[in-house]
């Protein structure tokens, strides 16, 4: 077991072909997001860069690159360390992915068709069959692509890239309490798809604000579970 705390196997060592330095700085915020890399976790550039397979200056690189994105500090005379998130960060990363997605709900209850919603329910048994299973790691990953299609369905690239800003924060804040959001996330999910499907597009705003709301509650709840 590696001091920066990395269970075996769980990243491959990356392959030659392409541009190293992104494919590190990618693999270590995968890391990150799916918490393997925990907050606060000390980051030693020897040993990460042992598991990669890689020389030390990708990942001093790419650990440069984290910190300047706020996912890593880098602290004088001890190291690099995974941020540790504020609630008030927190609370201001949910809040705008309330409105983008609620905003994105309304959109894709106006504009989406039968594949569309087909897919929708899809991923939501997918999502249910993870949580069954308590395979946390499956479910935030479906939750993820569930939220992705939704965005899909609403047709709008500004809408888009916005969401894709800080996707991968919801899901760095979303995975320690994916096992609490549980089966009523996906009850909840399964109502959006009702009202997607009945073109009901102030129902569809109602129901995805309720529930990043749920989401964003329950993190901050997540202490006293």
């Amino acid at each position: 077991m590696l001091s920066a705390g990395l269970p075996q196997g769980t990243v491959p060592k990356l392959e030659r072909p392409g541009p190293l330095r992104e494919r590190v700085y990618e693999a270590l915020l995968e890391l990150i997001t799916t918490r393997a890399l925990r907050p606060g976790q000390h980051l030693v550039e020897s040993e990460l860069a042992g598991h990669l397979g890689v020389s030390r200056q990708p990942v001093r690189e790419a650990l440069q690159r984290l910190n300047t994105e706020g996912w890593v500090d880098l602290r004088p005379a001890q190291g690099a360390f995974v941020h540790e998130p504020t609630e008030e960060e927190a609370d201001q990363l949910l809040s705008v992915r309330t409105l983008l997605e609620a905003e994105a709900a309304r959109l894709a209850a106006a504009n989406a068709g039968r594949p569309g919603i087909e897919a929708l329910e899809e991923l939501c048994s997918q999502g249910e069959r993870a949580v069954a299973a308590d395979d946390v790691d499956l479910a935030v990953a479906t939750n993820a692509a569930f939220h992705a299609k939704v965005m899909e369905l609403a047709g709008n690239v500004v809408l888009s890239e916005l969401a894709a800003q800080v996707d991968r924060r919801v899901r760095w804040y979303y995975t320690p309490v994916a096992r609490q959001r549980g089966t009523r996330s996906w009850i909840e999910h399964r109502e959006l798809i009702a009202a997607i499907a009945s073109r009901d597009e102030q129902r569809a705003t109602e129901v995805m604000r309720a529930h990043t709301e749920h989401t964003r509650q329950t993190y901050h709840r997540r202490e006293q579970a």
